[in-house]
């Protein structure tokens, strides 16, 4: 595409950088990348950062590292730019300015002179008579001088909207139909400070972008009569309008990061989520899964296969609920139909984190991971769980701690159980050319001793037979397959092992 090139459809994602990325984020631009890609538009990515009482500067950052760890690539935007920059609104305060004339000197707007404190009193009286809140209109109409003879002056005035009787609350959108939304109040669209609200910022922006869709939270839904009579008022075509419904949480409240660490974006890469199922997981939220040959759901997809058969009219409008336990199980799913080598390497960061591992792992730290990780690959959900299950393949013998529920469960069998183990064990030769030949230290050779010395000589079952080996090998009650992890140990450490927990019985 050329950079100037503008396709048939237009759409945007427009985050404010006030924290950690929220998921909606990726919710809001999965459907709206999903839907650019099919059309052979464009997908933007526009950073509101007009409050500036929340704005955070690392924010901005982390919403380029969580949508491009997602693959929801923009076309345009403030770190790749694009024909219609700038992408920060706090950089486009000059864009603004001819706008709120326009509507001042057309009667549509007009300034307001109230203080906070006055604003707070109004509101408190309309409430206590359980009156509609909103704006009384003291300053409509008013010149400065006649408004500063008035209480509750500011020379800090803001810009507001002057909302007609008669205006339009009906609309069209394009997953709900036809919409009726509350009667909006006088919007400030101008604030003390000389930033643009929301209200006036996104519609000039929206338009000065040549944006054809805006789809955003349910939420809108109240403010899009205020946004149509910007449209209107200003000569402007307006775009077409999808409102997404509002994920929410088990008891139907909306996500919010305050309450829910999965309404933050980072969250998912710390806990061990791969984002193609993660981006898989959202689509389903408010989307129906396509259906195979034989008519069952088919709940694993790719972005491309989304896109493909993507359609408005399919949207859910009702408030899906993010159901973890759900996006876990298909976070395990991706995790089983990975390439061995390319789970070795997504484990890696979280294996360096926990300090499991270097910076610079060798060539033969490697190959022993990719062992290990063979054996855990149907264990694990996320990529997290991998530390606990793979730290004892890496860590050196006389330093392996041995877990306190671990050794509370070892019974009174577990000493001679140890030196039966150790006995058996020691008679296995580990030569290279035994290991060439499969005959002596490997899994299947391992596990016929262990269970003829344990199981059938002493005469226990193998629970109780394999606990203290368990424990002893990795430390832990839970480990990887235990003969498998043997082998990868080898008979050095393997041995060392026993006689360590031994010695402490």
């Amino acid at each position: 595409m050329s950079k100037h090139k503008l396709g048939p459809v237009r759409l945007r994602v427009a985050p404010s950088p006030t924290g950690d990325p929220h998921v909606g984020t990726a919710y809001m631009s999965l459907f709206n990348l999903a839907y650019a890609r099919q059309q052979g538009g464009q997908f933007l990515l526009r950073i509101e950062d007009t409050d500036r009482a929340r704005f955070r500067a690392d924010s901005e950052q982390q919403v380029f590292d969580t949508l491009h760890w997602l693959g929801l690539q923009w076309d345009e935007g403030p770190d790749i730019g694009g024909p219609v920059g700038p992408y920060r609104q706090s950089e486009r305060l000059d864009t603004y300015k001819p706008y709120v004339k326009k509507l001042l000197k057309s009667g549509h707007a007009y300034t307001c002179w109230c203080s906070a404190e006055r604003l707070q009193q109004m509101r408190e009286e309309q409430q206590k008579n359980k009156q509609p809140t909103g704006y009384d209109r003291l300053c409509h109409g008013k010149s400065e001088t006649e408004r500063r003879e008035l209480p509750g002056f500011t020379d800090k005035p803001v810009v507001r909207m002057f909302i007609p009787d008669d205006v339009e609350l009906t609309f069209t959108d394009l997953i709900r139909g036809e919409v009726n939304a509350p009667r909006p109040d006088d919007q400030v669209i101008l604030k003390a400070d000389g930033f643009p609200t929301y209200h006036l910022a996104v519609v000039v922006d929206d338009h000065e972008m040549k944006i054809t869709h805006v789809v955003r939270g349910e939420e809108w839904i109240s403010s899009t009569p205020k946004h149509l009579l910007l449209y209107k008022w200003l000569g402007l075509k307006a775009p077409a309008f999808a409102h997404m419904p509002l994920l929410r949480n088990a008891d139907k409240s909306k996500i919010s990061k305050r309450k829910n660490p999965a309404a933050r974006l980072t969250w998912f890469v710390e806990e061990g989520y791969l984002p193609e199922a993660l981006v898989n997981f959202l689509a389903l939220l408010a989307y129906p899964p396509a259906q195979d040959a034989e008519g069952d759901d088919v709940e694993k997809f790719t972005f491309a296969d989304f896109s493909r058969d993507f359609a408005w009219a399919k949207v859910n409008p009702v408030g899906p609920i993010f159901d973890l336990k759900k996006l876990q199980w298909l976070n395990g799913v991706y995790i089983r139909d990975l390439e061995l080598g390319d789970l070795t390497s997504r484990l890696l960061p979280y294996l360096e984190r926990a300090g499991v591992l270097s910076g610079s792992p060798s060539l033969g730290v490697l190959g022993r991971l990719k062992s290990v990780a063979e054996l855990i690959q149907t264990r694990i959900v996320l990529l997290s769980e991998s530390v606990p299950l793979v730290a004892p393949f890496f860590t050196a013998d006389d330093m392996l701690v041995i877990n306190d529920d671990a050794r509370a469960d070892l019974g009174a069998d577990a000493p001679r159980v140890l030196d039966a183990a150790i006995a058996a064990l020691g008679d296995i030769d580990d030569h290279l050319a035994d290991l060439i030949a499969g005959t002596a230290w490997n899994a299947a050779n391992l596990e016929a001793t262990l269970r003829r010395v344990l199981v059938e000589e002493l005469g226990l079952k193998a629970r109780v037979a394999f606990g203290p080996v368990r424990t002893a090998v990795s430390g832990a009650k839970i480990s990887p397959p235990l003969f498998e992890s043997m082998e990868i140990l080898g008979k050095t450490s393997t041995l060392a092992r026993l006689h360590a927990l031994r010695a402490t019985l």
